[in-house]
């Protein structure tokens, strides 16, 4: 099957739309070359991002020569790609429909839908349009039927497709075509809708899906307008808020790490994961942006999400679950698909679901202790899990592990894990004497956290190397060791800090703002990690440096975004080119926490001001 090209686009040329259970990306040439439905972590349905021959995408696009401009509509996430050919000009608008509950109780509507309307504004354009589904990872056989006026049905099993448009579609085998001109004020409507056990409800064309449209439009702009940040980068992350919402599985309040799977960390390498799950790892930052910028349902809903799903799994943690608090999948190769760009394996499932790490147990209490701050409370069956959590690290935090970077060799004492454990104890004895908590031993916490701050101070510092080192009695550092200051273990400003602080620039500053979140035998060829440079901006406007330091290393790193606003997991520090899964909400998570530590930085200095 024509693609249009040999190559998938570069990472950052990806958009993304979504409707809070399942997001699609789509191309700066109008291919949506990646879909999973129902689901984010369901078989897809499109997967040209990974095998341009075997994978599907459906384009849609002018025929010839033409240039591209993409952006958001103001406050959605509703993608609107213009293309400037020599006769004309054709305006492409993407979205998956969402809806206020009460338009929805009145209603029928599609539980799945994405719908893309065309409209030339200007000459004439002749489009060249292709629907080429691939369902279950390209292993499942379709059978097509074109029905008139209810369109095109893809049946396959264990579903069906439904392609309804008022352009002419011809059905060609395991594909169909739309090559026809649309004139200056036409405007055309494409509806796919996805059916699995129950009726179709098939989607009106025309003024209906300009109301479809405009709900959506309402829906995320009321959603978008209610993020409290007013500081100068408010663009950037409001952004970041709508890219994460799209991550944000509604039903059960889970948010996964990014909608993709196996977009390289290394272009041609080995460094390939499915990151279509819910990381514990990113808890309590996640919980933080979400409380900070305003979206507290939102922080409580994940929280719950959290709790529920660690209970499943006491006393030992899963690193990672799915969005129904579930374990993931044996990891698997599809070894039938090319990868991104030659890049192997493509992989579906995770193993490191399976290690032992230690730190996710910090991050769980350290999300649940921020109730406390937002003046909520903590239920019965909550206070349960954060209790046996707080019991595990007690019984296990001297151990090794593999650390927040999840390396697939043997366990170490990694620094960072040390510390979320410290966390732990520390946060549970501040929801104890809070009178959140209770039935916990204080004295024994006390204790425990006790050690734990001795153990990092006398085994995570080099005296010969002047720092605080990923793992201890070692010599070498890494970005994680920035946290120290971000969950006050130490002050930002302390010495020991500062010189840390300075060995991290030494050794693992990528330049132009970037770091590496290491630099080992593992690492050649990995790109500079996105929520490690934006630890580093939080770091100086925690007290590391100046404010002014601190919002012109925010402003390098904004630039690495692609014109759409969104972040990759990693850059390619000489060419600045998106690497990893894609958008990733770590990097997303960083921008906002960075962002909102530079709003109270700045507040202070001016009550500073005021008062001298």
């Amino acid at each position: 099957m024509r693609y249009g090209s040999d190559m998938a686009p570069p990472i950052a040329d990806y958009g993304i739309i979504g409707d809070c259970r399942s997001a699609a990306l789509i191309s700066r040439q109008g291919s949506l070359d990646w879909l999973c439905w129902p689901w984010f972590d369901s078989p897809s349905l499109f997967g040209a991002v990974l095998d341009i021959e075997k994978g599907g995408f459906w384009r849609i696009s002018p025929a010839g020569d033409y240039e591209t401009t993409r952006r958001y509509l103001p406050g959605t996430n509703i993608l609107e790609t213009t293309f400037e050919s020599e006769t004309g000009t054709l305006r492409l608008i993407d979205c998956m429909p969402v809806y206020e509950s009460e338009y929805e109780r009145k209603r029928m509507i599609p539980d799945r839908e994405i719908l893309r309307i065309l409209e030339c504004v200007r000459g004439e354009v002749q489009l060249d349009a292709t629907f080429y589904p691939c369902p279950k990872y390209a292993k499942a056989s379709t059978h097509w039927k074109q029905q008139e006026a209810l369109g095109i049905h893809v049946q396959f099993v264990g579903g069906a497709l439904w392609l309804r448009s008022d352009l002419e579609w011809q059905v060609k085998d395991d594909h169909a075509e739309c090559r026809t001109m649309v004139k200056a004020g036409e405007r055309r409507y494409c509806s796919l809708v996805m059916i699995e056990h129950r009726p179709a409800v098939l989607s009106p064309l025309g003024q209906l899906s300009d109301s479809a449209m405009a709900q959506t439009v309402a829906w995320w702009t009321k959603w978008s307008g209610r993020c409290e940040y007013q500081g100068p980068f408010r663009d950037a992350v409001v952004r970041s808020a709508l890219a994460l919402k799209l991550l944000n599985f509604a039903p059960s309040g889970a948010i996964i790490a990014a909608p993709s799977t196996s977009l390289p960390e290394r272009v041609g390498g080995n460094l390939n994961w499915d990151y279509r799950y819910c990381w514990l790892r990113d808890a309590s930052m996640t919980v933080t942006a979400l409380f900070g910028l305003g979206y507290h349902d939102e922080a409580e809903a994940f929280i719950d999400w959290l709790l529920f799903s660690t209970n499943l799994t006491q006393p030992r943690l899963m690193v990672m679950y799915t969005v129904y608090g579930k374990p993931t999948k044996k990891e698997r190769g599809l070894n039938y698909w090319s990868g991104y760009r030659n890049s192997h394996p493509v992989r579906i499932g995770n193993d490191a679901r399976k290690q032992l790490q230690l730190d996710v147990y910090g991050e769980v209490i350290a999300a649940a202790a921020q109730l406390d701050e937002y003046n909520k409370s903590i239920d019965r069956s909550s206070a349960r899990v954060l209790r046996g959590i707080g019991k595990y690290v007690r019984e296990h935090w001297a151990m090794p592990d593999k650390g927040i970077w999840e390396p697939r060799v043997a366990d170490a004492h990694h620094t960072h894990s040390k510390l979320m454990c410290w966390v732990a104890m520390n946060k549970l004895l501040e929801l104890h004497d809070a009178g959140l908590l209770k039935k916990v031993d204080r004295e024994m916490l006390k204790q425990i956290r006790d050690q734990i701050k001795a153990a990092i101070r006398e085994k995570a510092w080099n005296e010969e190397r002047q720092s605080y080192t990923a793992i201890f009695g070692g010599t070498e550092v890494d970005a994680s060791l920035l946290l120290l200051a971000k969950y006050e273990f130490e002050p930002a400003d302390s010495e020991r800090m500062r010189l840390t602080y300075k060995r991290i620039m030494d050794e693992i500053n990528a330049g132009s703002g970037l770091l590496f979140r290491y630099r080992d035998k593992l690492s050649p060829g990995e790109g500079a990690f996105g929520i490690c440079s934006f630890w580093l901006a939080e770091y100086l406007a925690l007290g590391g440096g100046s404010l002014a330091e601190a919002e012109s290393e925010f402003r390098q790193l904004l630039q690495y975004s692609n014109d759409l606003g969104l972040f990759s997991e990693e850059v390619d520090p000489t060419t600045g080119t998106a690497l990893g899964n894609f958008p990733q909400g770590f990097t997303h998570v960083g921008l906002i926490n960075a962002a909102l530590t530079l709003a109270e930085r700045r507040v202070k200095e001016a009550d500073q001001e005021q008062v001298a």
